[in-house]
């Protein structure tokens, strides 16, 4: 790929312009989601301009979402951001499957652990009570999404480690065995930078951006019965929110 040459009078950053005609390329269509950019050698061979001029070229489109690094092959073009439902109380599977896409799960872990004072508080249970833990990577088709890690009081499922298959949904399970169905949710939306495990399992550059999802969800009754923290890669998805304002007569 041929970039239009860099104006070395210009008082705009050389690294800035590089990153405006890729952005220019990606905007066309020239690049298309899921396509390499040109690589650091690349770039600095082809514009004249230094490896860590290059670097960081590449590095601030990462930053916005619009490109992600998997470790060993390169930068590719991020495909359209997923927008987060954060109206409904929805399964990563129910989520994806309403968006026609394919969900699969790599299991990390499926076992009972004692609550810490953390869950306990959120669940309104004893410190040490046993809970079903199950951490697993979320992912869309090919590409991991998330990192999740659900918790429920192990007395309102008593044999779901058993006989649960893990990489199946744990909300129709919960449902359909045991008659628990999600009515409410609590949920926290932080952002954060990807930890070296954490991207090393979402196949993302450490220091990515990522979003924190720290939930509490609740039967009809308001009793609550789950206890998720998920991290989210940042380029893949957005949150969109709807907000309304009071009356001017309410806000006197």
């Amino acid at each position: 790929m041929s970039l239009p040459a860099l104006d070395r009078h210009s008082v705009v950053p050389l690294y800035y312009q590089i990153q405006q005609r890729l952005l220019e390329q990606i905007r066309s269509g020239t690049l298309k989601a899921g396509e390499p950019v040109p690589s650091e050698q690349e770039l600095a061979a082809g514009l004249g301009v230094s490896r860590m001029t290059a670097r960081q070229a590449l590095k601030s489109l990462c930053d916005v979402g619009l490109t992600y690094r998997e470790r060993g092959k390169g930068t590719f073009v991020s495909a359209n951001k997923l927008e987060k439902n954060i109206r409904q109380v929805l399964s990563f599977t129910e989520e994806m499957s309403a968006r026609g896409m394919r969900v699969n799960s790599k299991v990390l872990s499926f076992e009972t652990i004692p609550a810490t004072e953390e869950i306990a508080a959120a669940l309104r249970i004893p410190v040490q009570e046993p809970l079903v833990r199950l951490r697993r990577i979320r992912c869309a088709g090919a590409s991991p999404m998330g990192i999740e890690s659900s918790h429920v009081p192990e007395r309102l499922c008593p044999d779901l480690v058993r006989t649960f298959d893990p990489s199946a949904s744990l909300y129709q399970a919960l449902y359909e065995r045991y008659g628990i169905q999600m009515a409410v949710a609590d949920e926290v939306v932080e952002s954060a930078l990807a930890s070296a495990q954490e991207a090393r399992m979402l196949k993302i550059a450490r220091g990515s951006p990522v979003f924190l999802f720290t939930r509490v969800s609740c039967v009809q009754s308001g009793q609550p019965v789950e206890y998720v923290k998920s991290t989210y890669r940042a380029d893949r998805y957005k949150i969109r929110n709807r907000l309304t304002r009071l009356s001017r007569e309410l806000l006197t």
